[in-house]
């Protein structure tokens, strides 16, 4: 077994877990106390994770919203909306000044990210035949649990096999249903 950690021991981890992984203070935090937990702590003072991560931040070692803003990317080029965004980085502790960017991104893709996730998926204009009622249904389901409106996710399932997809239209219906 490890042996207990200490300050340095602990900073040592928290300097490899950044060097590994795009991280946030909240999932830093997190991992460092859970590896206080199983190691345990021999530290001559308590240990101080919340101002070992602030100061990880303030070195630029960990970037919140350097993360939700790639997060954002990385979830709209796979074809998530915002709603999936807006999830994933509340349970990675991004705070909303830090998020901003990231949901303004999400924003200006939610048309191009539901055309891929469509496209992906073979819904609505890009399946091979035309589908049911139970199979559209299924297809909206697909797409509201991928973060996208409810309305945007109808009209796209609800386009016929092979039809022209027409981006600006669908930016339009989105604006007007603010959705």
């Amino acid at each position: 077994m490890p042996p207990p950690l200490d300050q340095q021991r602990l900073q040592e981890l928290a300097l490899r877990y950044v060097g590994k992984y795009a991280t946030t203070q909240a999932k830093l935090a997190a991992y460092l106390n859970r590896k206080i937990r199983e190691r345990g702590w021999a530290g001559e003072r308590p240990s101080d994770v919340p101002a070992l991560a602030a100061r990880f931040a303030e070195l630029g070692y960990v970037d919140d919203a350097a993360y939700a803003l790639g997060q954002s990317r990385s979830l709209t080029a796979r074809g998530y909306g915002k709603r999936r965004l807006t999830e994933k980085l509340r349970l990675a502790g991004v705070d909303d000044d830090d998020g901003a960017e990231a949901r303004r991104h999400a924003d200006e893709e939610v048309v191009r990210s539901a055309v891929r996730l469509a496209r992906r998926r073979r819904m609505g204009p890009f399946a091979d035949a035309e589908p049911d009622r139970p199979q559209r249904e299924r297809w909206i389901a697909a797409m509201i649990r991928g973060g996208h409106g409810f309305g945007l996710a109808r009209v796209i399932a609800s386009m016929p096999p092979g039809a022209d997809v027409d981006e600006d239209q669908l930016r339009e219906f989105v604006r007007s249903t603010d959705d």
